[in-house]
């Protein structure tokens, strides 16, 4: 578990709906239709000097929250996932037990902070990796969340140095150029070069189809299926699978800063190890 301090400028206090209101505006959240339920997740009433922000609301996260001495939690992953059973119950309730009981509210933010064009889980890992954003991934989304990006011309061994040491972690690389080789012969096929980068964080392993379909020359996301490694290989564009937990550290720790320096709050960030 790792942790970034953002200190208060003074002993201020927010209300969990006026802190709410700040970042739906922000985030342009309203705008999205989500998986989830974005802003105010869990009410625990309190007034809100100390945040503590990170990438799950695990029970981890909710101990070292309590352990802080927190009043609210701000994460990219949150509660009430469609498809999910309703009731709050065995680990579900565990969780929101804790936060009722310690008076801890949870304000999650999922899509809205994946598509932010400042401080977006995308625009947060382009610009970690040197990367420059030019157009969305599908072009008629007016809040996209997924981008393409450019970058000099580099060999798909040097991307992956970059994103090992940007996000400490070595990607997965499935090569575009894929050949059978039933003689074993060498393959002489010459080293393809990167520069159009398609980038989803999280698990937007599918949308490598639309990146070749705009003309990516590579495409960065979170997660891996086994029918990815095949429509890398079949559509001719390099894969680099990061890591869903990895990918998406960015975006909250960035939100939170923001909220500090608004409000004068104590915001600390706490990374709660997660290798998928």
């Amino acid at each position: 578990m790792t942790a970034h301090d953002t200190p208060p400028s003074a002993d201020m206090t927010i209300t969990a709906q006026a802190l709410t209101e700040f970042c739906d505006d922000y985030l342009s959240a309203s705008a999205f239709k989500d998986y989830a339920p974005n802003g105010l997740q869990v009410d625990g009433s309190r007034p809100i000097r100390r945040i503590v922000t990170g990438v799950t609301a695990c029970e981890a996260l909710i101990d070292a929250a309590i352990a802080e001495d927190a009043d609210a939690i701000m994460v990219h992953h949150g509660y009430f996932w469609k498809g999910e059973p309703m009731t709050i119950t065995g680990m579900k309730g565990q969780r929101i037990r804790k936060l009722m009981q310690h008076g801890i509210s949870l304000i999650g933010y999922h899509l809205p902070l994946d598509a932010h064009p400042k401080i977006g889980n995308n625009a947060k890992l382009a610009e970690m990796l040197g990367l420059t954003i030019t157009e969305a991934l599908y072009p008629h989304e007016s809040h996209p969340v997924g981008n393409i990006a450019t970058c000099p011309p580099q060999s798909a061994e040097s991307l992956t140095q970059t994103i090992t040491q940007a996000l400490g972690r070595i990607p997965l690389h499935i090569s575009g150029h894929y050949q059978y080789l039933a003689d074993e012969a060498a393959d002489t096929a010459a080293p393809k070069l990167l520069k159009r980068i398609g980038i989803c964080t999280g698990g937007a392993q599918d949308m490598i189809e639309q990146a070749a379909a705009m003309g990516c020359d590579a495409y960065i996301s979170g997660e891996i299926s086994e029918r990815t490694t095949h429509s890398a290989r079949e559509l001719g564009i390099d894969y680099f699978a990061c890591g869903h937990h990895a990918t998406e550290r960015a975006g909250i720790q960035a939100l939170g800063d923001i909220v500090a320096q608004k409000f004068g709050l104590s915001v600390r960030f706490i990374d709660i190890d997660n290798p998928a």
